[in-house]
């Protein structure tokens, strides 16, 4: 397949978009040609592998996101495992911590985010990352545990510092940006995509959350958004568009072999 606009990390399998066979038209209509969509639980992760099976420009990740952890039973990681071994499951995700709210049990957290970093390296396959609210501990944690990152590591919708950026890149991970860096007061965001090199910088949607600046207040937002967030990454790194497109194009698959299938 060409290069083209990849959304490396969307949520498809939740019914928000209607007939999915009109949506994935859409996607490819603006170009996007691969798109990875995540797993948050045992039956979202289920879901986007049979939707994987029906569409060839869908691929998917498995996992249990820190919010959605009361869902959890025993014997479900398991199943996680199972799903990894997928020709189409490119990552375990999406993990990681979440301090947002305040019932968050952080010990829950930390147990159920360490061991499937355990599983993806044992699986030999990266992960995909969530963290909100958490930056100090996120960084200890995979300071501390960095022998889990071998098979690469994606911090989804980055939104701590472009200091602590630096930090994590030291540790071989990389960045995706989605809707909420094109907004005008996303200063943070912007200067984030400014400070990490090209060589670590991902797009995605976060879909069908964050919509774009253009289409800002709408729902759904879909992967047909990219081709935006690519521009608005290009201005701000002063890069031409279509070097972007290919370095991240080129990172994707560098990231998530199982892209290339």
């Amino acid at each position: 397949m060409s290069e083209g606009f990849v959304d490396v990390h969307c949520h498809l399998t939740g019914g928000e978009y209607g007939d999915i066979g009109g949506l994935i038209a859409k996607i490819q209509a603006a170009g996007v040609e691969k798109v990875v969509t995540c797993g948050f639980d045992l039956a979202s992760s289920e879901a986007g592998a049979a939707l994987s099976e029906r569409f060839g420009c869908v691929y998917f990740t498995a996992g249990f996101h820190p919010t959605e952890l009361a869902s959890y039973r025993d014997g479900d990681l398991k199943k996680i495992a199972a799903l990894l071994s997928h020709p189409k499951c490119v990552a375990l995700g999406e993990i990681g911590l979440d301090y947002h709210y305040e019932d968050t049990d952080k010990a829950l957290q930390h147990e159920l985010f360490l061991r499937q970093l355990e599983l993806a390296q044992n699986a030999g396959i990266p992960v995909q990352i969530h963290s909100r609210d958490c930056a100090e501990d996120m960084f200890v944690l995979l300071k501390e545990h960095a022998s889990l990152l071998s098979n690469g590591a994606l911090l989804h919708c980055y939104s701590h510092s472009p200091e602590l950026a630096k930090e994590f890149y030291k540790l071989g991970i990389y960045f995706s940006f989605g809707g909420t860096s094109t907004w005008k007061g996303s200063k943070r965001a912007k200067r984030s995509i400014a400070a990490i090199p090209s060589d670590r910088l991902l797009t995605e949607t976060d879909s069908p959350y964050l919509p774009p600046a253009s289409l800002y207040g709408t729902f759904p937002n879909t992967p047909a958004s990219i081709p935006e967030i690519l521009r608005c990454m290009a201005d701000i790194k002063g890069e031409e568009q279509d070097g972007l497109l290919k370095k991240v194009w080129n990172n994707a698959h560098s990231l998530f072999k199982k892209l290339r299938n």
